[in-house]
């Protein structure tokens, strides 16, 4: 793995993300968000979100983990990614996602945290570049993580964020610890008692999730709007 910039990743789970996102492009610049696989990320759910980002300046959260949205204290969904910066911060963020998108690579961000009576913690998100359909990348797969200790905050929610550093990130290899991801769609023999999983993308209708999951997997099984079916296909349109 190849890092340029001020910062490097230090959690493990940042490793695996974009490892994870290095396999699923099978050789292209980006993978589409059809393809991801929320089993196959399972454990980092409740603190991965996915970025609406065509305009990086106006991105907003498609979907966010549960944990996500509770150290921030309100759903993100639908809202402003660029809220939860500081005005000083967000010029910034946002040139790094047009750099991230440009250059389809992923971009590790180095932030401190505070809640409203300037307790602090120090903040690595990453931020995954993906396609949806045709044309270029206009999404991101993003993770954040809360490094050293957190005891301090004693539950309490964050009031912003200041970006300190950030790193673009040159996955050259495929960083283990994650299952690679599974071949093109062909038709798999299933029993009665196994079922898979099918993605279906449709914008004009929700999902219907007939599997018992916890809530973090429902809501990224709605957002990608995964359906159960006799196989796994994946479908775009």
């Amino acid at each position: 793995m190849a890092q340029s910039g001020t910062y490097e990743m230090k959690h493990r789970n940042s490793h695996l993300l974009v490892g994870y996102w290095s396999r699923l492009r099978r050789g292209r610049d980006v993978p589409d968000q059809t393809e991801i696989d929320p089993r196959a990320i399972k454990r980092m759910l409740s603190q991965v979100f996915i970025l609406e980002a065509s305009d990086p300046a106006h991105a907003t959260f498609r979907l966010a983990g549960t944990w996500l949205c509770d150290r921030f204290g309100f759903e993100l969904k639908g809202t402003d990614f660029l809220a939860t910066w500081d005005v000083l911060s967000r010029n910034q963020i946002v040139l790094l996602m047009k750099q991230a998108l440009a250059t389809r690579q992923p971009v590790c961000i180095s932030a401190i945290g505070s809640t409203s009576d300037c307790t602090m913690v120090e903040i690595e998100t990453i931020l995954a570049p993906l396609s949806f359909g045709e044309g270029g990348p206009t999404r991101f797969l993003g993770m954040v993580h809360f490094l050293g200790d957190t005891s301090t905050l004693a539950g309490r929610t964050l009031a912003s964020q200041r970006l300190v550093g950030s790193t673009m990130i040159r996955e050259d290899e495929p960083v283990e610890g994650l299952p690679p991801p599974a071949p093109p769609a062909e038709p798999v023999r299933v029993q009665p008692k196994a079922p898979h999983l099918r993605l279906v993308v449709s914008r004009n209708r929700a999902a219907t999730i007939h599997c018992e999951m916890d809530d973090v997997m429902s809501q990224l099984l709605a957002a990608l709007e995964i359906k159960r079916g006799p196989r796994l296909s994946l479908l775009g349109r």
